[in-house]
């Protein structure tokens, strides 16, 4: 029985091939792990952990992230540098679940340098309302207003602003 040699192509067919295959499993979970999502952001006028007023039904007419995250969740602190570039050209509110209280969700974000928009849901009520379970959770709106993409887990940046361009670019 003769050994087969690894040589450059055959190492980056298996690396491609195991890039496509976790491609393929993780949009198969986040399916299965996607929110029945019926309540409408845009009813919704809240308070940031400044004191400063949200209404969501400012943001009609441009897209809208809304991001639910935690402060003890692993995956949400890898993904929010991610956050924090796409509040920078996009309408970004997060929503911190279960993460303590307006201080220290202040203080979260001053240590890891992020500046996008977060509102506390101290027990996780609005979370429940979403039918939020799993963090993070994306949810992008299109400019007119309706739900187009809910991602459960972590989202490259790239990924994310792909999914805004093709929202914004869709007659929805």
């Amino acid at each position: 029985m003769s050994k087969k040699k690894w040589n450059i192509k055959k190492i980056i067919k298996e690396i491609i091939s195991t890039v496509i295959i976790f491609f393929l499993v993780t949009m198969v979970l986040n399916y299965i792990r996607k929110p029945d999502i019926k309540e409408n952001i845009y009813d919704y006028k809240l308070v940031d952990t400044y004191g400063k007023s949200i209404d969501f039904s400012n943001y009609k007419g441009e897209p809208l992230v809304v991001h639910f995250w935690a402060t003890w969740c692993p995956t949400c602190k890898l993904e929010a540098s991610n956050i924090d570039d796409l509040s920078n050209t996009y309408n970004v509110v997060s929503i911190a679940v279960t993460s303590g209280d307006n201080n220290e969700i202040n203080s979260f974000m001053q240590k890891h340098q992020l500046s996008y928009k977060v509102i506390s849901d101290v027990n996780g009520d609005l979370a429940k309302k979403f039918n939020i379970s799993a963090y993070p959770t994306t949810l992008i709106y299109t400019k007119k207003g309706k739900l187009k993409f809910a991602e459960v887990g972590y989202s490259t940046t790239v990924g994310l602003k792909a999914r805004l361009h093709l929202s914004n670019s869709l007659k929805l």
